[in-house]
């Protein structure tokens, strides 16, 4: 049976998912590295972990490193180490290099997580992408806005999530989003010009270099809008029809973006635009399973499980058949001010009219606290053969669902 290490910092929703689906998997026994103790995990899943070793900062190589080497000594050879968070990519990929376990090498992890970097690929490999900059001043900030104009975007090298992003309008937004985030020589910013249009993401399966499956979802509005306007509820949708032409030539870029920045075996997250005049520019991609449940979405439109088909792929370099069904969508459910949940309205509402299209649930419950992130506090996720019907379904659920803090 194989030996497989999992990384993650913290038992979070998505990392018990990851966790439980891996000490699950069937020919592999499983050792964790976490910053969190195994007695925190729920209880069906500390049985069936083969291993475990608690470290201070998962993030380290150096701290990965000693920890693997010591679950390496009890267990014997290690076949692959993995972690699904986007801040584990380059360490875990430096704990492969110096160890000699199969996997993504370290100048390719850099080239998936230094936005700077990856875009310069891009623009070699003759990608569209949004004209960029890195800076370490104030004054390279004026320089560069001045050249390409507002707005623009002020985001880290290694950003996720749309973390410590944000969308500058003016000279004034520029230098406060640059106060959150002071740019030196050793701590370098990324600005972007900010392209308008629709955003969507592009998720692929690799096997040695070659795309075995594709799944794209639409952004209802992009993430930013929804970072700066606390009333949106997201939506996220996966529609049935993606191997159309209007999609050929995200499709062709996207495939050419993974070759120029030297995937191989793995899951990758694009996400990308379609500008007002038809053409498409690459925002960033990342070397991982993407979050905001997109692996659910990807499930249900094709009733497999999509994190244990990655992890077969990573482990064992197989990747089933699937078929396309349905069309998907997520919708977020978020609180609007401060606090902690105190009543969510319009439940019943949305059952009694769409309640026969929800395959998946999560509704935020009294007592919870307020979400910091853009996918709130709960959602509801809807499915069936028709993408126009589960689109209009999305936008009843988020009309009707109120989520109050207080």
């Amino acid at each position: 049976m194989a030996f497989v290490i999992y990384t993650a910092p913290n038992y979070t929703e998505n990392a018990v998912r990851f966790i439980r689906t891996l000490a699950n998997l069937e020919g592999v026994r499983l050792g964790l590295i976490s910053q969190e103790p195994k007695e925190w995990l729920p209880a069906d899943i500390q049985p069936k972990l083969t291993d475990f070793q608690q470290v201070d900062d998962v993030f380290s190589a150096s701290q990965l490193e000693a920890a693997a080497k010591l679950l390496a000594g009890r267990q014997g050879q290690i076949h692959r180490i993995l972690g699904a968070v986007e801040q584990a990519q380059v360490p875990v990929a430096q704990v492969r290099e110096a160890l000699g376990i199969e996997g993504m090498d370290v100048e390719t992890a850099h080239n998936f997580r230094d936005k700077s970097r990856m875009k310069n690929l891009l623009r070699e490999a003759g990608l569209p992408c949004a004209r960029h900059q890195k800076i370490i001043s104030k004054d390279e900030a004026l320089s560069f806005a001045n050249y390409v104009g507002f707005p623009l975007v002020v985001k880290p090298l290694d950003g996720a999530a749309s973390q410590s992003t944000y969308r500058v309008g003016n000279y004034a937004e520029l230098e406060w989003a640059l106060s959150l985030n002071p740019p030196t020589p050793t701590r370098e910013v990324l600005l972007e010009e900010f392209i308008t249009g629709d955003e969507f993401s592009f998720d692929t399966f690799s096997l040695e270099g070659k795309p075995v499956f594709h799944s794209l979802t639409h952004y209802y509005p992009n993430p930013l809008e929804v970072m700066r306007e606390p009333w949106i509820q997201w939506q996220v949708l996966l529609p049935r029809e993606i191997d159309i032409p209007i999609y050929d030539d995200i499709k062709k870029g996207a495939f050419e973006t993974l070759d120029a920045l030297g995937m191989k075996t793995g899951m990758s997250h694009l996400e990308w635009f379609r500008r007002n005049d038809g053409s498409i520019a690459i925002s960033e991609v990342a070397a991982r399973p993407p979050g905001a449940q997109i692996t659910t979405l990807i499930s249900r439109a094709n009733d497999f499980d999509c994190v244990a088909a990655w992890a077969r792929l990573m482990i064992f370099g197989e990747f089933p058949k699937v078929e396309r069904k349905y069309a998907v969508g997520a919708a977020f459910l978020r609180g609007q001010g401060t606090g902690k949940v105190r009543e969510v309205q319009g439940f019943d509402q949305v059952q009694r009219e769409v309640g026969h299209l929800i395959c998946d649930a999560k509704i935020p419950q009294p007592g919870q606290d307020k979400s910091l992130s853009y996918e709130g506090e709960g959602y509801i996720i809807l499915r069936h053969s028709e993408t126009s019907v589960v689109k209009a379904a999305l936008e009843r659920v988020v009309s009707t669902i109120r989520v109050i803090l207080g």
